[in-house]
């Protein structure tokens, strides 16, 4: 079965309707559902005559779905149900290939006759039963599914709910995959995502999306766009093998860019998916188990990021997978690999992109790291692994960090040195390594980064490493300031900032005012993703294509 990208008309006018029909058309919409629910004063002359319109029209045809939907089960105006039958048996006679009506409904007397014996006049049109929660999962989604089948075999069940956790979608799938026919199961929210990008895989009958972000009919509906551009779906098959990125929060990540962008280039039958796994653990192991055990969905491997690497790396050696020797001395997996025989391996590639993009700028070789003076402000998860990697290189390093403790810590783990924040104002290093999200720009609230004296920086730092010790990583927001003062950067030096949201931040620039030189957060997470390519294809990525895909998603 060809899956189709339906694209809802959720307008409160027949004119503002053409116009969004037109932008839905010109933005590759395959199938159209007309949300009568939303027009204002609806009737059936009005429904009449905008079906017919476009059924008349010079626009590119596809098959339309009439909706007049239930304001219980997520309708925008609360219609009367005899005025909303009435709307979806005009539309079936006027030329709509689809109504949609809530199966519950359908049961009344009004609604099952009426519209049967419309169904058995008209040649084309098909009935969709339909049924919603949008608090959680269906009692019985199995049971459901077969009601609606005895009740009006004809009927196309539509059987959609809320996901909580990622970990609900997999009742959806289950029921796609046993079923066949056409169906239409999905799940959602931002959990339930992925149920509606993989709809083509699991052979559903549709996926809905919106044109933009303004005229989204439920939660979770992508855009047009991002379903065909960021997602690829014109290329997903029931053979395609999936990949993602396991993080709470997720709908940041580029990861899902720069993979997709990499497999389209390599023409890879592989997509790459951004997968919410919210709560610790269990409900991690819950995940990876499911998907370990249902091979038909395709699942060949993972990035792992917060809050997530521990948990992959207690995993891997829960199932006796192979652990790549410096990811278990880091403590942190963030790459799982799925082998043909169920076998994981479990890799860390955050230490080697660092180290990459150390000797390229530096222009030496590993080797040449040897004995290398090295700074590292901060003691979190990044820090964690840039530090293993040095150490293992045999750089001499000394840990900055304001909880002195914690850095004596993973100094003590690692044979290096270790101060407080103070002791910044002595740095006498090669190379400074900025390991703390401090001077990323903040997400969601537009601002950009600010200068700040010496003092308010230290101060703004430490409230910074105050939550990085509680979450033991750098997390997604750190104060628009700086990690070194600009008058502790000395001639001779290198500066490598792991941020990479800006690509150039206030330490980089003030960097470069002293003509030192730099490395920048953006050098590290392609490093890092190209690492994670090969591991998921045998193959080398193109680095140039990485970083100027997620140069133009910083931009967005």
């Amino acid at each position: 079965m060809i899956t189709k990208i339906a694209v809802p008309i959720a307008a409160n006018n027949p004119n503002e309707a053409k116009k969004q029909i037109k932008k839905a058309l010109d933005a590759g919409a395959e199938m159209l559902e007309l949300r009568s629910d939303y027009l204002e004063g609806i009737n059936v002359e009005i429904v009449t005559n905008l079906v017919a319109e476009v059924k008349n029209s010079g626009l590119k045809k596809v098959p339309l779905i009439v909706t007049c939907r239930d304001k219980q089960q997520g309708g925008a105006v609360e219609y009367p149900l005899r005025l909303r039958i009435d709307v979806l048996d005009a539309a079936l006679k006027a030329g709509a290939e689809y109504v949609d009506l809530e199966f519950d409904n359908f049961r009344s007397i009004d609604g099952q006759e009426k519209l049967s014996t419309t169904l058995s006049k008209v040649s084309k049109g098909r009935l969709i039963l339909s049924a919603h929660n949008f608090e959680t999962k269906f009692a019985n989604i199995n049971k459901l599914y077969r009601d609606i089948s005895s009740v009006y075999p004809a009927a196309i069940p539509k059987l959609v709910y809320t996901a909580n956790h990622i970990n609900d979608c997999f009742e959806a799938f289950d029921l796609l995959h046993k079923t066949s026919g056409e169906r239409i199961v999905f799940c959602m929210g931002e959990a339930g995502l992925i149920s509606r990008i993989i709809a083509k895989k699991l052979g559903c009958l549709l996926t809905y999306t919106s044109i933009d972000d303004k005229t989204a009919t439920a939660p979770g509906q992508l855009t047009i766009g991002e379903l065909k551009k960021l997602y690829r779906f014109d290329s997903i098959d029931a053979e395609t093998e999936l990949y993602g990125v396991i993080a709470d929060p997720v709908g940041h990540s580029l990861s899902p860019a720069i993979h997709n962008a990499c497999f389209a280039e390599k023409k890879v039958n592989k997509l790459y998916l951004p997968l919410l796994v919210k709560g610790g653990q269990l409900e991690f192991d819950l995940f990876l188990n499911n998907v370990i055990v249902r091979k038909w969905l395709g699942f060949r491997g993972f990035s792992v990021t917060i809050p997530h690497k521990e948990n992959a790396l207690r995993f891997v050696r829960a199932r006796y997978g192979y652990v790549e020797p410096l990811a278990a001395k880091i403590g942190a997996v963030n790459t799982i690999i799925i082998k043909g025989d169920e076998k994981l391996a479990g890799y860390n590639t955050d230490y080697a992109a660092a180290l990459d993009s150390i000797t390229s700028t530096l222009k030496i070789e590993r080797a040449g790291l040897k004995g290398m003076q090295v700074a590292v402000v901060g003691a979190g998860g990044v820090a964690r692994a840039i530090v293993a990697g040095l150490s293992d290189a045999g750089a001499k390093i000394k840990i900055y960090n304001r909880t002195i403790k914690r850095a004596e810590n993973l100094a003590d783990e690692f044979g290096c040195e270790y101060a407080g924040l103070d002791g910044l104002k002595d740095l006498d290093a090669k190379l400074i390594i900025n390991c703390t999200s401090i001077g990323m720009k903040r997400t969601g609230d537009g601002r950009q980064n600010t200068e700040y004296s010496p003092q308010d920086a230290l101060r703004r730092r430490q409230e910074t490493e105050d939550r990085e010790q509680r979450t033991g990583d750098r997390g997604q927001q750190a104060g628009d300031n700086i990690p070194i003062p600009e008058e502790y950067l000395k001639k001779g030096m290198a500066v490598f900032d792991t941020v990479y949201n800006p690509a150039e931040t206030l330490l980089l620039k003030q960097a470069k005012k002293k003509r030192l030189k730099r490395i920048d957060g953006l050098s590290m997470f392609v490093n890092q993703g190209m690492a994670q390519f090969k591991l998921f294809t045998g193959k080398d990525a193109n680095a140039k294509l990485m970083r100027k895909t997620v140069c133009n998603e910083l931009k967005k």
